[in-house]
């Protein structure tokens, strides 16, 4: 009877390991966004203040454990069995939840998919119990669930993110007023009492309220409690006291001191927050199985007798576990890749400046801004003109002036809304984690990040639009994350219900999933290193302007010799799974050359002053890139769409023509690849050459087409498809050729 649930048990060990890793990789960046994004402190320091902080906060965790046991369910109308089968089902879940989830690159939330996933499996295994006792009804289902405390942590959830966004838009606020962007001439005074405000409540709410559930409160809870006016009075004086210090005598910036200690909370509040998340199931599975043990060796009680009443029991957790979790997780921020990886969706949508919008806008999106427009315009005309030209000038941003021959790639956002933003997400975490309940520290630093944005002007006429879809996407994702975990996990509790087999192969299909995505996360990685992005921190001379157009075009004209013997082999063999394929990648070119042109403002901005003229030269690359791309777009859906329409296959006569032209035009667009990759650009003058007889066989197969349509042919759709890409192919020749032109007449002028 044992051997099952041991391998259960050791089956959930591994995947809280697994969950650890996975969990960290996707939140560390939750806690490292705000000193990363201010650039305040080194990278390599930022990581070790994190580090401490997590293992930290791993320790003061304890408490947050019980959620796991009784805070979703009633442990005493569920026997052994039925828990144990409940928390597999939420672990394997959870596990393939996320692998789902980062695959796609869609927000989620270890919090909210680990409480929908015991609520999912809980109500499952809740419902078929109900089913096979013939006294209990449907609303029995009540009596199973612990619906007031579930309702809190749900309901929870929800007032956090728009909590966040308020409270952090309002102290941003009235923070910059109090700042503005010039915070360096600010007087001593105002840094010391920023400072005394900000220390203390970081040590309110994380080292006392932090403290609550662990081991060490009974020790210092006659001291702490009944005295909460007066630790923090007098915390309040010392850390003030001690801005003052630090910013008078040793001429340091308290708000670098801040996100320090910030960074630290943050990361200690996540720790305490979410460990629940990654081990809480797996510790509430072993107390299990100790009860049950137990009673099994008393009295023989069968695992789908005992009755799991004892879950409902404060349980101290093992404080060596709680170390062992923390350093998992203290190695994973150092080691995974994911962690590691800075540019995440926080800092892109929070910035300060303009730059690539990584979401795109949509109709809510739009309304939404207008909206937020017309009420900014009704504002206005209640305040008067001197109180907004007062505001206003806290908010103007400084010019920053630089040598002609020296560039500064500006922070995303300054070190006052880092500050806030690190102070106003650990303190509500923490007040959450005291009160017991697991919100989403996921969403609370986002929303906390997007409402200082917001407050802090950093959403313009250029980027409201955007910033404002990836909100919405963002919460989006969010009730997608509930909705699948709890559903997602009712299946997985049935499966392992009906038949225990189920588990190992369930696991297998984890274990196959993991591995599967962490191939593509390398093979995608290797992908992002071998882009050649437009934002850089140097300026960029004529040479770099070649340089930087070689590669695109080099790229470019390799993809696109792929895509057409693509089509063409496809369209020959009719394979309309295969042209489905080959139109996403081309529209993945076209995607690709669009970012480009969208990011030539910054490009520009970036040239010396010497090589100005350059920008035209790089905008007309671009322009026969994207009109290449677009040519190679239309006959790969013009093909498609002749295929899923299930019209006639091209004759005979016509895939002949096509393929000897394919073959003429690849020929062209690996020598012109190979040219630019090589930068061999005396060569240009002999791929000149050869695009005449290309242009000479397209001309001769267009008049070819229209003897066969004078003559024998009979298919309207046959000649309509092979004219266009007839047609498109001579366009796409003559955008190559310009291209080729200019970029020989730009590079003999530079010589």
């Amino acid at each position: 009877m044992e051997d099952p649930y041991i391998l259960m048990l050791i089956a959930l060990a591994v995947l809280a390991i697994v969950d650890l890793v996975v969990g960290v990789s996707n939140d560390a960046v939750n806690f490292l966004n705000s000193a990363i994004g201010s650039k305040a402190i080194s990278v390599r320091n930022i990581m070790i203040i994190a580090s401490v902080g997590v293992f930290f906060g791993a320790v003061s965790s304890s408490g947050m454990m019980e959620v796991a046991r009784k805070g979703i369910f009633n442990p005493s109308m569920f026997v052994f069995q039925d828990v144990m089968y409940i928390f597999m089902a939420v672990m394997i879940t959870d596990i393939l939840l996320l692998d789902v989830f980062n695959s796609l690159g869609m927000p989620t939330s270890t919090t909210v998919s680990i409480v929908f996933e015991l609520l999912g499996s809980a109500v499952v295994i809740a419902l078929i119990k109900i089913t096979q006792n013939d006294t209990q009804s449907l609303s029995a289902i009540w009596q199973y669930i612990n619906y007031s405390t579930a309702s809190n942590i749900i309901l929870g959830i929800l007032l956090s993110v728009v909590v966040a966004f308020t409270v952090g838009a309002i102290v941003q606020y009235f923070s910059r007023i109090i700042y503005s962007f010039n915070f360096e001439s600010r007087p001593a005074y105002i840094n010391s009492l920023f400072g005394g405000f900000a220390i203390t409540a970081i040590t309110y709410f994380i080292i006392i309220k932090g403290l609550k559930g662990t081991q060490f409160y009974g020790s210092l809870q006659g001291y702490l409690e009944g005295n909460t006016l007066e630790i923090i009075g007098i915390s309040f004086i010392v850390w003030t006291i001690f801005s003052h210090l630090i910013t008078k005598i040793f001429k340091l910036n308290i708000l670098v001191l801040i996100i320090g200690v910030g960074t630290f909370s943050l990361a200690m509040a996540f720790a305490g927050n979410d460990l629940v998340n990654f081990i809480g199931v797996p510790i509430a599975a072993l107390n299990s199985y100790e009860a049950w043990s137990k009673a099994f060796n008393i009295s023989g009680t069968s695992p789908e007798l005992f009755s799991m009443g004892s879950l409902a029991k404060k349980v101290p957790s093992n404080i060596w576990l709680l170390l062992l979790a923390g350093a998992i997780m203290v190695i994973t921020l150092w080691t995974s890749s994911k962690a590691q990886n800075v540019i995440k969706t926080g800092i892109d949508l929070s910035r300060q400046g303009e730059g690539h919008e990584k979401f795109q806008p949509n109709n809510l999106s739009r309304v939404v801004v207008r909206f937020a427009m017309f009420l900014n315009k009704g504002i206005n005309l209640l305040i008067p003109n001197k109180t907004q030209n007062f505001i206003n000038e806290k908010f103007e941003k400084p010019v920053v002036r630089l040598p002609k021959d020296k560039t500064f790639e500006m922070p995303a956002f300054d070190l006052v809304r880092a500050s806030v933003n690190l102070i106003m997400a650990s303190v509500l975490i923490s007040i959450a984690t005291s009160m017991k309940l697991p919100l989403s520290t996921t969403y609370v630093t986002f929303m906390v990040a997007m409402g200082t944005s917001l407050a802090d002007r950093a959403w313009g006429r250029e980027s409201a639009v955007y910033r404002v879809a990836g909100v919405l996407n963002v919460i989006g994702g969010w009730f997608l994350t509930a909705i699948i975990a709890f559903v997602a996990a009712g299946i997985v509790a049935y499966l392992i219900d009906l038949s225990i087999a189920f588990i190992p192969i369930l696991l297998l299909l984890v274990a196959f999933l993991i591995t599967k995505n962490s191939i593509a996360h390398r093979n995608k990685t290797k992908e992002i290193k071998r882009k050649t992005h437009i934002e850089r921190s140097e300026l960029i001379t004529i040479n770099g302007v070649i340089e930087e157009s070689a590669d695109h075009i080099s790229g470019v004209a390799s993809r696109i010799s792929k895509l057409y013997t693509n089509v063409v082999n496809d369209l020959a063999n009719h394979d309309l799974n295969k042209l489905r394929k080959t139109d996403k990648h081309v529209e993945k070119l076209n995607n690709e050359i669009d970012d480009l042109k969208d990011n030539v403002f910054y490009f520009i901005k970036s040239l010396d002053e010497t090589s100005v003229q350059a920008s035209r030269f790089y905008i007309m690359v671009l322009g026969y890139l994207q009109d290449s791309a677009q040519s190679i777009s239309y006959i790969s859906r013009a093909s498609f769409k002749h295929v899923n329409n299930n019209h006639k296959n091209l004759k005979k006569g016509q895939l002949k023509d096509l393929k000897a032209i394919n073959n003429e035009l690849s020929q062209i667009l690996d020598n012109v690849s190979d040219v630019f990759k090589s930068r061999g650009f005396d060569d240009l003058n002999s791929i000149l050459f050869d695009k005449r007889v290309l242009l000479e066989n397209v001309s001769k197969s267009v008049e070819k087409q229209v003897a066969r349509i004078r003559t024998d042919e009979t298919s309207p759709k046959n000649s309509t498809l092979y004219f266009s890409i007839l047609l498109e192919t001579k366009d796409l020749m003559k955008a190559l050729m310009n291209l080729l032109e200019t970029y020989e007449e730009f590079y003999l002028s530079t010589k």
